[in-house]
């Protein structure tokens, strides 16, 4: 017994011993998870980033021709430090495609590599929403018409030698993939003197691209450009643009609909109209404007082509106003509504030249404008609080 006892005790010993010794083994084996990935040259074949990661982007980064770029719900994507020709931004060429679909519970983060967020995080843990320029910022760029002086042409902010650049065309159905629950921040790099990069820029992209659910924080220039193109945009938000908040070039033909701006350093909205031959108007509905510390409410030229409807006004100063209408173009401008500071009236601030336009701004109601609760728990706008006035 005693004998069959020893026995046993050894055989129990050396299985244990070999479990850990294999054990040992596989460990040595395994890599050490990596959960931060710097990338340093264009994406030439399809690629996945992944959720729980940081990605950091190590210059100007392109998503090229038939090659796409998924970007899994809650990844954060960081920009290293960059002027000029250095600043880091993402693009997606024409014939590229992102599919960045992140969710309400699990955003999709663009921001600076001096943010200490991590992923799982809203708001940046050492960053102010002011703070601009640290990096460049979502550059999708599509086949779309363009009103321009060429079919094609270089996008700003990225230099004429760069040919993944280059937007505009003829199908008007392009698709550059989807972007959704999105949050960009602390961009608007520039390389030289009126040549910056936006929060989000959109150069001719086609309506088969889905956009929604966007926030633009703290970009040095605008929050988002179209240059062109067809594509929609739904649930946008954009908070301290250094520039204008939202501005519109080359005929552009989609839709903004339910917006927030809040304090743009420049114009609300500034809609400009087509540069060339082609002509499309675009359409802006449901908006709610902070106007704060902005030059101005609307700037539009005599060309601007654009129906506008159902945005709301407040937090305006003198100073600020709503350009006089296009003479150009037959174009909608209805159901505004504003909130007055004292013994101030409407016609100090809409210029639109008619009294049809001033009748149509009713002052003291907030019955339009956008639905905030697109945005609430997945913006940092909302977690900030900067949303509780809307």
């Amino acid at each position: 017994m005693k004998k069959n006892y020893f026995k046993l005790v050894a055989v129990l010993f050396t299985a244990l011993t070999i479990g850990f010794t294999s054990c040992d083994e596989d460990d040595s084996n395994d890599k050490v998870d990596e959960t931060e990935f710097t990338i340093t040259a264009n994406i030439t074949e399809n690629s996945t980033w992944e959720t729980g990661n940081i990605y950091i982007l190590g210059g100007r980064i392109a998503v090229v021709n038939g090659v796409t770029l998924t970007i899994e719900p809650g990844v954060v994507i960081k920009g290293q430090a960059g002027t000029a020709e250095n600043a880091t931004a993402l693009i997606v060429a024409r014939g590229g495609k992102i599919m960045a679909e992140g969710t309400a519970l699990q955003p999709i983060i663009f921001t600076s590599v001096a943010d200490e967020i991590e992923p799982g995080q809203i708001a940046s843990p050492n960053l102010d929403s002011e703070l601009n320029g640290l990096w460049g910022g979502l550059i999708i760029l599509g086949k779309a018409p363009i009103s321009a002086d060429a079919e094609s042409v270089q996008i700003e902010g990225i230099p004429a030698s760069d040919q993944n650049g280059l937007y505009g065309g003829t199908d008007a159905t392009d698709n550059s993939g989807i972007i959704k629950y999105v949050s960009i921040r602390h961009g608007g790099a520039n390389i030289g003197e009126g040549n910056e990069i936006n929060g989000l820029t959109l150069g001719g992209v086609g309506s088969g691209t889905t956009i929604n659910h966007i926030e633009i924080i703290g970009n040095q220039d605008d929050g988002i450009e179209w240059f062109g193109g067809t594509v929609n945009v739904t649930n946008a938000i954009v908070w301290n643009a250094g520039d204008d908040a939202i501005d519109t070039d080359q005929s552009w033909g989609g839709t903004l609909d339910n917006f927030i701006v809040i304090t743009p350093g420049d114009e609300c909205l500034e809609l400009d109209g087509p540069e060339g031959t082609m002509e499309a108007k675009h359409t802006i509905i449901n908006g709610s404007i902070y106007a704060g510390a902005a030059e101005g409410l609307v700037d539009l030229d005599a060309n601007s082509y654009v129906d506008m409807n159902n945005i709301y006004f407040f937090g305006i100063a003198a100073g600020q106003d709503f350009d006089q209408l296009p003479t150009d173009y037959t174009c909608t401008f209805d159901s505004f509504q504003v909130t007055l500071p004292a013994s101030t009236s409407v016609t100090d601030f809409f210029l639109g030249g008619s009294d049809a336009f001033v009748t149509s701004v009713t002052d003291g109601a907030n019955t339009v404008g956008a639905d905030k609760s697109e945005f609430t728990g997945w913006s940092w706008a909302d977690v900030a609080g900067e949303l509780a006035e809307f």
